[in-house]
């Protein structure tokens, strides 16, 4: 009778492995499943919105209407004039070039800034003051960017830039850069810190070991062996300033013109989609389809400058064991 128990309590036991063994394959097999279906559904709206773009962009360039539309006069136009006059003028080159400048601005001041704050966090501050400016910095990413927007226009042009030079106006490109670069400093900042900080200590003691001082770590092994994730957070962080729209929308200006001068307004791509989307164009008039030709080229321009920052974190990533 013991035996027989036993055999019986066995096989029990065994059925209820084999149970949850079932369970947790699937289980594990319904998670797989939701993952690859996730992974999925994100490459088909990349997809789609792909497709979307280059559909409407071809018929903005094929719009029997107005045949004087081409590639040609597209990317090498210098006015950018479709809301106004008899014939509309369609050179993307003035839109290209504000965007250009405020981004260049951001960048001018966001990544030099945001590099030294990554060094003071990751080699210099205690984990006190680390953890409140930490703090600080996630309370700059939050912020929403239609108040950097305003914060550009009543704050740093008319008490930083117009009484520095009478030439800046209320709107302008270098307010709505300093404001970019404000935005994306969180970026720059935190990347730039995680990419040192994952430099190994074993480096750090070699250095010290060699008679280094703190500065001489910090500028000759730290930031050139954590030289890859800092050239990735500022090519992040550009490519999210190229994209902004609320800040340049309410603080760059309206006009499109062809100028490197930041005292002057300009309007970039993304403000100009803004301003077809108002209800300023006709839903199928050729403006409106202009929109989808600008997005389209605001997409190359960040599919490129993405492609080659792959193409240099290839080239130049440390591995470390």
């Amino acid at each position: 009778m013991t035996s027989i128990a036993a055999r019986t309590a066995a096989e029990i036991s065994q059925r209820g492995r084999i149970r949850s063994a079932a369970f947790q394959g699937f289980f594990e097999g319904s998670i797989k499943a939701t993952l690859i279906a996730l992974t999925l559904l994100s490459v088909l709206t990349t997809v789609v919105i792909i497709a979307v773009l280059v559909e409407e962009t071809i018929g903005f360039f094929t719009m029997a209407d107005h045949p004087e539309i081409s590639l040609w006069s597209f990317f090498t136009g210098t006015e950018w004039s479709p809301l106004l006059g008899a014939k509309p003028l369609f050179g993307v080159l003035p839109l290209i070039s504000g965007t250009l400048l405020v981004t260049a601005i951001a960048g001018i001041f966001a990544m030099p800034v945001g590099l030294l704050t990554a060094v003071f966090l990751s080699e210099y501050a205690s984990p006190r003051t680390r953890s409140i400016l930490k703090s600080v910095l996630e309370v700059l990413a939050g912020v929403p960017t239609v108040v950097y927007g305003f914060f550009a226009l009543t704050f740093i042009t008319p008490y930083l830039l117009q009484p520095l030079s009478s030439s800046f106006g209320t709107y302008n490109a270098m307010g709505a850069g300093i404001a970019v670069g404000i935005m994306i400093l969180p970026i720059v900042c935190s990347l730039s810190e995680d990419a040192l900080r994952t430099v190994p200590q074993s480096l750090r003691d070699g250095a010290y070991a060699l008679g280094a001082t703190k500065f001489d770590v910090t500028a000759k092994v730290v930031i050139p062996a954590g030289l890859s994730g800092v050239v990735a957070a500022f090519l992040l962080a550009l490519t999210r300033a190229i994209g902004e729209t609320m800040i340049v929308a309410l603080a760059a200006g309206g006009l499109a013109q062809l100028t490197v001068n930041p005292s002057q307004q300009v309007q970039t791509m993304t403000a100009y989609m803004v301003q077809i989307f108002l209800g300023d164009a006709p839903a199928a008039g050729v403006e409106y389809r202009s929109s989808y030709a600008v997005a389209f080229t605001l997409f190359l321009i960040t599919f490129i400058m993405t492609w080659t920052g792959a193409i240099i974190l290839k080239r130049y990533r440390e591995e470390y064991e």
